[in-house]
């Protein structure tokens, strides 16, 4: 199964890399083009000046990202784990948002979002160097201090995003190293490539809150995960079922909330996009939410609490590159469209691949991230209810469509090589999978010397 990976990641390597100097130069040509105009706009664009209310929204927008993670995410994944490992879930979310946290404020931030790099950014800003109360960062209305929390948030939960598809078999030390190897080369570029002025920003690709960024990427280094760690013992042969959907369901409500902050918070303003994004929200996962139930139901006769979670999820990711570019009916066509995709994900498609991929964090994240920013070149189009995206006057769908076809191959490819080599060297290094004692025990004793539950 492992051998797998390295022909289909050399095969979409070689697959991008043929056409890979035409584009470069035609990112190149573009950018040029529009050199003049950009500049005549900086010329125009008001000094930068502190609001209060968009600073406020910033704020809350943070915070409300940094519940998605803890306890959000740690507990929808912890529900779906067996009792046996549920806090090794959740030591491996916790852990990873405070690395993660540091990381981003030491170098990450900077490599991100300073410097003019078509792949990587600068050490302009290394260990926050010239960050002070009185700079701004990307946003001329809020300082940059509430920025960098803000992005920050993204780089954790994305980096915990992975630990599902491996979950319940995974030394916890060869996890840690691994989130510090995807972080730097997968994570922090890909943020730089798209948001910090790279080479698919000035391609004109669009992703609002991290369709491509956050959740393709993290849904690809899953899969790779999943691959290379191995299936869990039983796998196949014996019940692996979640240990509490009550737990899963507090956190997918969570997520829910939290996911306003991720979307609504990605306009950096307290203004009508925010609102837009925010409504989008709410009609793409209940649009998801439903269909997932309705074709669930209709293919095993019965709708469960898992669907429903999961189907909220699935809206939530689909609409995240979407939430600010798109009409309030192309985000309901669109959750519909992930509900159903996001169910043939974790079950036809995973069955297809036979990958262990634990809680589905592939199936979800990674099939519903690819829909969504496909689709957010579709509904993006102003004749479909869109706002035209960054080029309102001169939109294209086919244009558009090409450049978001673009944007997702060019990151199933970077995720897939970086996760490769990073989960190479942690398995060298430290030894990637538990031994079959350990598991079978269960990490939380194994690996944490505690428990749960009480017995």
């Amino acid at each position: 199964m492992k051998k797998r990976i390295a022909p289909f990641a050399l095969a979409c390597g070689l697959a991008l890399a043929l056409p890979g100097a035409a584009w470069a130069q035609a990112a190149t040509d573009a950018a040029a083009s529009a050199a003049p105009a950009v500049a005549a706009a900086a010329a125009a664009a008001p000094a930068p000046r502190i609001d209060s209310g968009d600073t406020a929204w910033m704020l809350t927008s943070t915070l409300l990202v940094i519940l998605m993670t803890v306890p959000g995410l740690a507990l929808f994944y912890g529900g779906l784990g067996r009792a046996k490992n549920m806090l090794s879930v959740l030591v491996q979310v916790f852990v990873i948002f405070a690395l993660i946290s540091l990381l981003w404020a030491l170098y990450g931030y900077s490599l991100a979002f300073s410097g003019e790099g078509r792949f990587f950014g600068g050490f302009d800003k290394l260990f926050l160097k010239g960050v002070t109360p009185d700079t701004f960062g990307a946003l001329a209305t809020i300082p940059e201090y509430v920025f960098l929390a803000f992005q920050g948030t993204f780089a954790a939960i994305t980096v915990a995003l992975i630990v599902g598809a491996f979950a319940e078999r995974a030394r916890f030390s060869a996890v840690l190293l691994f989130a510090v190897l995807w972080f730097s080369f997968s994570y922090v570029p890909m943020a730089h490539i798209v948001w910090g002025g790279g080479l698919l920003a000035a391609d004109g690709a669009l992703d609002f809150a991290g369709g491509t960024v956050v959740h393709i990427n993290a849904g690809v280094a899953g899969l790779v995960g999943a691959w290379l760690v191995g299936q869990r013992i039983g796998f196949g042969r014996e019940s692996l079922a979640p240990h509490s959907l009550t737990l899963t369901m507090v956190g997918a409500s969570l997520l829910w909330v939290g996911w306003f902050g991720f979307n609504a918070g990605s306009a950096g303003a307290a203004n009508a996009i925010a609102g837009l994004a925010f409504l989008n929200t709410v009609l793409a996962t209940a649009a998801a939410t439903l269909s997932w139930s309705a074709v669930e139901a209709l293919h095993k006769g019965k709708a469960s609490m898992l669907g429903a979670a999961s189907g909220a999820v699935a809206g939530l990711v689909a609409v995240t590159p979407a939430a600010g570019f798109v009409g309030p009916m192309g985000a309901i066509v669109m959750g519909a469209i992930a509900g159903v995709c996001g169910l043939w994900g974790v079950s036809g498609l995973k069955r297809l691949l036979r990958v262990d991929d634990a809680f589905d964090v592939f199936g979800v994240h990674g099939v519903c991230g690819i829909v969504g920013a496909l689709l957010t070149g579709v509904f993006a189009a102003p004749g479909l209810g869109g706002t035209g995206g960054l080029t309102p006057d001169s939109f294209s769908l086919g244009t558009q469509l090409w450049v978001q076809l673009k944007s997702v191959l060019f990151t199933i490819v970077w995720s897939a090589v970086v996760s490769f080599i990073a989960f190479k060297i942690a398995d060298l290094a430290l030894g990637l999978r538990v031994s079959e004692e350990d598991e079978r025990q269960g990490l939380d004793i194994s690996s944490h010397g505690e428990s749960a539950y009480s017995r």
